[in-house]
């Protein structure tokens, strides 16, 4: 995996008490509550920072040394986003549309509707 890859979200999310969870594309009233190494990667997937930087900022969140294995441990919960289509990587920094960039709880739901299906992100 290329560490100096940008990794950004590609489904709406919530923050719902202390999860994150992805609204299902087709089912907008539907949600998919994520384990937390899950969300926390999704909820910091702006677009404007690198596998790389995740790293580092995961690994100063240790108050001690972090875990021998925590490299691996991200680069898998990454593959498994990547593989659910949930976040995907771009080679520069990639700027998010609005309903992507904010959780949906802090959203214009008419607003975020209409960027949604003027983008094609939705087909209605």
């Amino acid at each position: 995996m290329d560490k100096s890859s940008y990794f950004y979200r590609t489904l709406v999310y919530k923050r719902e008490d202390d999860k994150i969870l992805l609204i299902d594309k087709e089912k907008l009233d539907q949600t998919i509550p994520l384990d937390p190494w899950l969300g926390q990667v999704v909820s910091l997937a702006d677009g404007q920072h690198t596998i790389e930087q995740l790293i580092d900022y995961l690994g100063h969140q240790y108050q001690e040394t972090p875990p021998d294995n925590l490299k691996e441990t991200i680069e898998s919960v990454l593959d498994r986003l990547l593989e659910s289509k949930a976040i995907a990587l771009s080679d520069v920094p990639y700027k998010l549309p609005y309903y992507l960039a904010v959780p949906q709880e802090e959203q214009n739901q008419v607003a975020a509707m209409e960027m949604m299906v003027q983008d094609g992100f939705l087909k209605h």
